[in-house]
This record gives C-alpha cells, sequence and structure tokens, in this order.
C-alpha cells in the first residue's frame, strides 16, 4: 500500500515544472561547489603528499580527510545534483542503493576525520609530553582504518541488505531516490554518524581552548619580563612564546572548522532524526536544503586550511603556479608515487 505522506509523494514530481533559467542557475551554482569540493581536496592530498614538511601525524588524518571529501565531490555530489534539480532519479533502484551507501560512508568518514584532528590536537595542545607516543605511526594508521571501517559498515550492511527501511512500509515510485529509514537506524546512525564525534570534537576543543587561555596567560607574563629586561634566556624565551602562540593559533583553527562542521551537518542530522517519528512529512525542499548544507562542509575544509594554515597557502600557491606550466607534471607524478611508497 502506498502511504500518501506530505512529503514523500511530491517527492515524485516535485520540480518536473521548473523553468529552463532557475535548472540551468541551479546545475551552474551546484557544479561549481562540486568543481570547489574536487579541486580543493585534491590540492590538500597533492601538497601533502609532495611536500615532506607537510608530513606529519595531524595531516595524516587531514589528507584521508581530503579523500574522503573529494570523493564525495566526485562520486556523490553529482548524481544527487541531477536529482535535486530534476527532481527525479534516472539511474535505477540498485545504483540508488549505491549512491546512498557511498553518501553515508563518505560523509561519515569525513566525519570521523574531524573528531580524530580534534583529538590529534587535544594531545599536541593538552599534553605534548606524551603526544609522540600517543600518536605514533602505528597508531594514526589505525585510527584512519576505523575511520574507514565504521562507516563503510554502518552503510553499505544496512543500506544494501534494506535493513534501514525495516518497519517502513512506504513504496516509492521508480524514478524517485529517497533515503527513508526506519526509527531505529535514524537514531543509531546519527548517533554514530554525527552526535558521538561531535561530543569528542566539542570535550577535545574544551579542554584545548582552556589550554590555550592558560598559554596566552604564560605569554603574557613572559612579554611583562622581556620588557623589563629580566631573564638572560631571552631566545629560549622568544622560541617559547612563539610555540604557545602557534599552539594557540591551532586551537583558534579547530574552532573555526568545529563551528562550520556544526552549522553545516546539524540540521540535516536533526531532521535525519525526526524525520521517522512524524511520519516522513518532511518537505523535499528542506532535506535538499540541509543535505547540500553538509556536502559544503566537504567543499569548505580544504579552504579553511588553506587560509588558517601558512604551509597549506604556500603549497596551493606554489601548485596553482606550477599548473600554468610543464613542471606540474612531474610534481602530479612524484606525488602520486609517493602515495604509495
Amino acid at each position: 500500500q502506498l502511504k500518501n505522506c506530505n512529503g514523500m509523494i511530491s517527492k515524485a514530481c516535485f520540480l518536473k515544472n521548473r523553468n529552463q533559467i532557475s535548472r540551468i542557475f541551479l546545475y551552474a551554482f551546484l557544479s561549481v561547489g562540486i568543481i570547489c569540493t574536487v579541486v580543493g581536496n585534491f590540492l590538500v592530498v597533492l601538497s601533502i603528499a609532495y611536500f615532506k614538511q607537510l608530513q606529519s601525524p595531524t595531516n595524516s588524518f587531514v589528507m584521508s580527510l581530503a579523500v574522503a571529501d573529494c570523493l564525495v565531490g566526485l562520486v556523490v555530489m553529482p548524481y544527487s545534483m541531477i536529482r535535486t534539480v530534476e527532481g527525479c532519479w534516472y539511474f535505477g533502484s540498485l545504483f540508488c542503493q549505491l549512491h546512498s551507501s557511498l553518501d553515508v560512508m563518505l560523509c561519515t568518514a569525513s566525519i570521523f576525520h574531524l573528531s580524530c584532528i580534534a583529538f590529534d590536537r587535544y594531545y599536541a595542545v593538552c599534553n605534548p609530553l606524551v603526544y609522540s607516543l600517543k600518536m605514533s605511526p602505528s597508531r594514526v594508521a589505525l585510527l584512519i582504518a576505523v575511520c574507514w571501517a565504521v562507516p563503510m559498515l554502518i552503510s553499505f550492511g544496512p543500506i544494501m541488505l534494506d535493513l534501514h527501511v525495516a518497519d517502513v512500509d512506504i513504496l516509492l515510485p521508480q524514478d524517485v531516490c529517497v533515503f527513508l529509514v526506519s526509527r531505529i537506524y535514524a537514531v543509531m546512525a546519527s548517533l554514530v554518524a554525527f552526535y558521538l564525534p561531535m561530543a569528542i570534537m566539542l570535550v577535545a576543543y574544551w579542554k584545548i581552548f582552556k589550554a590555550a587561555k592558560r598559554q596566552a596567560r604564560q605569554i603574557s607574563a613572559l612579554e611583562s619580563q622581556m620588557a623589563a629586561g629580566v631573564g638572560k634566556d631571552s631566545s629560549k624565551k622568544k622560541k617559547h612564546r612563539n610555540t604557545m602562540r602557534r599552539e594557540r593559533k591551532a586551537a583558534k583553527t579547530l574552532g573555526i572548522i568545529m563551528g562550520v562542521f556544526l552549522l553545516f551537518w546539524m540540521p540535516f542530522f536533526t531532521v535525519n532524526i525526526v524525520d521517522p517519528f512524524i511520519d516522513y512529512s518532511t518537505e523535499v525542499v528542506v532535506w535538499d536544503i540541509f543535505l547540500w548544507l553538509g556536502y559544503i562542509n566537504s567543499s569548505l575544509n580544504p579552504f579553511l586550511y588553506g587560509f588558517f594554515n601558512r604551509s597549506f597557502r604556500r603549497a596551493f600557491l606554489m601548485f596553482m603556479g606550477f599548473f600554468g606550466s610543464p613542471s606540474w607534471r612531474c610534481i602530479l607524478f612524484s606525488a602520486i608515487a609517493s602515495l604509495f611508497l
């Protein structure tokens, strides 16, 4: 039996009567977002792979994050764009399941990597003496593996086996690809994919923020001593002051990244939990807006790093200059080779 909910039936034909100008505008606007996502994250991957000074435990997470975000732009966003603009799904039910699985997996992997970056920064700022022990290469590799394995388990398994729609009695037309989920799956998947990583990030950032405030007071005290001419090892004090300032800046950058993350993903996961409990009556326009807000987070991550991190900024500018010359091919090949060596 086809259940006539406010949101579900309208999804089959919504936007079909949209005029040509608005369709062209939407395609152009969303295509720019897709290009920015792919190019920006590809530059992050290329920069870390090519420049040895960027290869650190933190940037291992950043690189894996950029791979996830780049794949969101390559294999998820283009089909979501066609679905959003046309209001129909032209690629069959099997590919709809595959697309939904990739969507959940890659977006969840992106969120997991952000929580790992926050965890990494927590040890770097709050427990620097044990940082090298806690963030050894083997532990970093293990955390990155978890960032990919857990999202795969909560996406491909349930979705491809239709476990995510257990107890959902809504039948959709063949030309509609809507990600309906049961109440149990909505709550459990949202907790694992968003709310648990969000809690980790908020706790880590709060501890980093408190450490940054404490370091700021230390910097102020050192500056007062130096101004009074106190202390013989002024060079050591200056080095210590610069180190604390860098960590403070890292905490500020992390805070902005977390703020952007919450702003763009919180609406989607809130509606994702609420929708099954209100008989799937959320309008398709609301779903599309909130979903694309989440995609935008994947677009913004490389720009946030490029704007706040001088090393990344220099690497981006260098690559942009090299792309206009034949030598960029050598850089590209060597960077790709370094990924496998």
